[in-house]
């Protein structure tokens, strides 16, 4: 048996490449699927990492081996080694700055390198909610702008045109494209489900519960339901249409509706100011 990311032989039984470090089920396993590691724990080129207090409150901890660096998004670090260097950069240029400022994220990608031995880095999204860690093998990964929390330095991370609908929705302008191979660690908003569609297969996910897909899938937006009307009433916006085969990951919370449901509760400018729903105390 060989290491399908590496090609070195490797040993009947092992876990583990012995030459890169990658997973031998993650890297062995059949393209075009999403590969998550069911225990939470894994190990790469440079790095190992661990998944704790899943599934409401998660955190994920990378452990970098000497000049190892992972890329996080700005403002997800929550702990790191005394050793560890942080620098923060605008990814992608002036231009990739601007698109990941349109799409609702920080114009700046964190980077955190080990120096002059291991080093560790904690790593948790600012809403509750899970953490995904996907092995990556020369694939191709969309994520909602929102959902990506980190990923492996040698992986291409590149803001697309999420389509004209999704501008008039509101719900996410631009999406993230993933390539490569190495760490991808994806957040969520409540738990990850996993849906898996056989080939033809159709499956609609509102867009604001949407996680990550693979590149290989056709989707299109539309309104949920037909004609303008039954849209409004169904208090259903833009949905996603997915055509299998392929795997979607969808979270079971949308953080969207959730501050619809709190706006009624603050006060507004023509309340004065009061918390006290426009009373004067």
């Amino acid at each position: 048996m060989t290491c399908a990311r590496c090609g070195a032989p490797v040993v009947e039984g092992a876990r583990f490449c012995g030459v890169c470090g990658a997973s031998v089920a993650v890297a062995n396993a059949a393209a075009g699927e999403i590969n998550l590691d069911a225990d939470g724990r894994g190990s790469g080129l440079g790095y190992s990492y661990e998944i704790l207090h899943q599934p409401a409150f998660a955190l994920a901890v990378v452990r970098l081996e000497p000049e190892q660096s992972i890329l996080a998004e700005a403002g997800a670090m929550v702990a790191m080694s005394a050793n560890v260097e942080l620098q923060s950069q605008m990814k992608g240029g002036l231009l990739g700055a601007l698109k990941r400022a349109v799409a609702g994220e920080s114009a700046f990608i964190s980077t955190f390198t080990a120096r002059g031995g291991p080093g560790e880095v904690a790593l948790a999204p600012g809403a509750p909610g899970d953490i995904a860690a996907i092995e990556m093998r020369e694939q191709t990964f969309f994520v909602q702008s929102s959902s990506y929390l980190a990923g492996d330095a040698s992986l291409a991370v590149n803001t697309r045109w999420g389509g004209a609908r999704s501008f008039f929705s509101g719900e996410g302008l631009f999406i993230l494209q993933v390539q490569g191979s190495g760490l991808l660690l994806v957040s969520s908003y409540g738990a990850i489900h996993r849906k898996r569609l056989g080939p033809n297969e159709r499956y609609v996910v509102d867009t604001g519960h949407l996680v990550a897909w693979e590149g290989t899938m056709q989707y299109t937006l539309r309104k949920a339901a037909a004609g303008f009307f039954r849209s409004f009433v169904s208090g259903e916006g833009i949905v996603a249409e997915f055509a299998g085969p392929g795997e979607l990951l969808i979270q079971t919370r949308n953080l969207a509706a959730l501050a619809g449901l709190l706006k009624p509760f603050f006060p507004s400018q023509s309340s004065g100011g009061s918390v006290f729903g426009g009373l004067d105390v």
